[in-house]
């Protein structure tokens, strides 16, 4: 009874002992903050979490392998060797070395300087080649002649003879964008050698007349576009260089003259068939050309990354990036194969002009395929042509736009075919393993079960080739025509705005006599239509041996378009 009493009274004493404990554990309630203080507190967060987890780092570039190495010199050593070092012209091709060409001739002065940075050669042996190819340069006869000339109104014969710098056939023409090739390595030469000594000083004075020289606005025949070419025996040619292919570096040099300057327009006008050449193709949305010439010429020397044109801005992207995009596309269609030509895959593809076998109709794989010999090939929305041949100079001069696929490709190509694709001066021009005819072939050999390989290299694929290694490893080629004021005003005046365009360290403008920078219009006119696509085009601008071809029948491009070959 008693402990029944106790428990009765303590349970009220236990319960609200309980309730007092728990009232008096209970947090209280928190101030309230006002908006700057939880901003602050936000901020305070989020630096904490940025100590915590650092931004990832940038992707590191892929090291080139020894490989690049040989290449690299190899390729330098094909134009110190094989140009003519009394007068500084560079044959087209080797062995063979029928004549010069004016490109390879450019190509050539943007690989001194490389030889020099590479201690390959001394800078007073690339001093003295360079004078010498300036100076006959500047001396070159000029005037309409037909014969006994190499040069008109600035513009230089495509090919010329290797020894009297004359032009070189009567199907030969005076060339608008082999001239600006060639300009580029001039241009490129007047940057580099920026020294005191008087031999420099005199290479800067050669460079700025011939570039100076030249009449771009004489080829305006139906401007604002420009013609691409001019022969004596008929006149300036009727098809005009319009967009998209390599002619862009034709428009910047034009623009940027300080002397024959076309108008912005001709850039607006240019750019006007760009939406014909836009789309996708094997999952890759750009700017396309067939081949990879088209995408790789004007970046030897410009650096694209970051700036941007009207068109290009518009579409969100840079030329860097749309070059890009057409060598992961070329690679996509060496996957699929549709075709089904030997060898093509993930680690061999590339399609441009170059070398083939013969122009020859074939059975292969139960149908009758077109062969062609020197021709331009390659894949895309428009200007479409594949006969299994390919070029490693496709591949090799992607290199500063996609490497993580060029470095495989060019170690599978040397370790496949290397034996007897690999040879003096590098990779010979071309190949295709699909080509095992027993029949008469224009240039090259077959190699037994093997296929078809090239016997020449050629100086256009040579250069792209050796620029583009350097410009991977430190921009070299880039930097140096960054300095060039010409460029420069030729990329202002065709609307080009952002990147290192932008920068603080532009050159001053007191160094050239440019022409005023205005903005491209938008009433230009319209350029008049011609029909031709832009790789048969090109007909005019690359380099081939064709003068026993130009005796025995009249090729494909000139019964298409009433023109010389290519």
């Amino acid at each position: 009874m008693r402990l029944f009493r106790f428990r009765a009274t303590i349970r009220p004493c236990i319960v609200l002992g309980l309730l007092l404990g728990l009232a008096a554990c209970k947090p209280s309630e928190p101030p309230q903050t006002s908006i700057e203080q939880r901003q602050e507190q936000q901020r305070q967060a989020e630096a904490a979490r940025q100590v915590a987890e650092p931004a990832p780092a940038e992707p590191t570039k892929p090291e080139l392998p020894p490989l690049f190495d040989d290449i690299e010199r190899r390729t330098f050593q094909f134009f110190w060797d094989t140009t003519n070092e009394r007068n500084g012209l560079t044959p087209d091709r080797f062995p063979s070395r029928p004549f010069s060409s004016i490109a390879s001739v450019g190509f050539a002065l943007t690989a001194y300087p490389i030889g020099i940075e590479n201690g390959w050669v001394s800078r007073t042996q690339a001093i003295d080649r360079t004078l010498t190819t300036l100076k006959f340069l500047r001396d070159i006869p000029s005037g309409p002649d037909a014969t006994g000339k190499g040069a008109h109104h600035g513009f230089f014969y495509h090919f010329l003879h290797m020894e009297t710098g004359e032009r070189y056939d009567s199907w030969v023409e005076l060339s608008s964008v082999d001239t600006a090739l060639l300009m580029m390595g001039v241009l490129f030469s007047q940057s580099y050698y920026d020294g005191d000594d008087p031999r420099e000083v005199e290479i800067r004075e050669l460079a700025d007349a011939l570039y100076r020289d030249v009449e771009w606005t004489w080829l305006q025949e139906r401007g604002p576009l420009v013609s691409m070419g001019w022969f004596p025996e008929s006149g300036v040619i009727e098809h005009d260089w319009r967009g998209y292919n390599e002619a862009m570096l034709l428009y910047v040099l034009a623009l940027g003259s300080p002397t024959h300057a076309v108008e912005p327009e001709a850039w607006t006008v240019w750019t006007r068939t760009y939406n014909d050449n836009w789309g996708v193709f094997q999952g890759e949305e750009y700017l396309a050309f067939g081949p990879l010439f088209g995408h790789q010429y004007s970046h030897v020397w410009i650096d694209f990354r970051g700036i941007h044109d009207a068109y290009m801005h518009e579409r969100g992207i840079d030329y860097f990036e749309n070059s890009r995009r057409a060598a992961y596309a070329h690679r996509a269609y060496a996957i699929d194969n549709p075709m089904e030509w030997e060898g093509y895959g993930e680690d061999v593809w590339g399609l441009t002009a170059s070398d083939g076998p013969q122009q020859t109709r074939q059975e292969y794989e139960g149908e009758e395929r077109e062969f062609r010999h020197y021709s331009a090939r390659g894949v895309g929305l428009t200007d479409s042509f594949d006969d299994g041949t390919i070029a490693p100079t496709a591949a090799l001069a992607s290199l500063p736009f996609a490497p993580e696929i060029v470095i495989p490709a060019t170690v599978e190509m040397h370790e496949r075919y290397g034996d007897y694709l690999y040879s003096s001066y590098g990779f010979l021009d071309a190949f295709n393993p699909s080509f095992e005819y027993d029949i008469p072939l224009k240039t090259g050999r077959i190699v037994p079960d093997r296929g078809w390989v090239a016997s020449d290299y050629i100086g256009i694929d040579q250069g792209p080739i050796l620029a583009m290694i350097a410009n991977y490893r430190d921009g070299f080629v880039w930097e140096v025509m960054k300095r060039n004021p010409y460029i420069r005003e030729g990329l202002e005046r065709a609307g080009f705005t952002g990147g290192w365009l932008d920068a603080d360290d532009a050159p001053p403008d007191a160094a050239v006599d440019t022409p005023s920078a205005t903005a491209a219009g938008s009433d230009a006119p319209e350029a008049p239509g011609d029909g031709m696509s832009p790789a048969t085009a090109r007909s005019l601008g690359e380099a081939e041996s064709r003068a026993s071809q130009a005796q025995s029948q009249t090729p494909r491009d000139a019964r298409e378009t009433g023109r010389p070959p290519r």
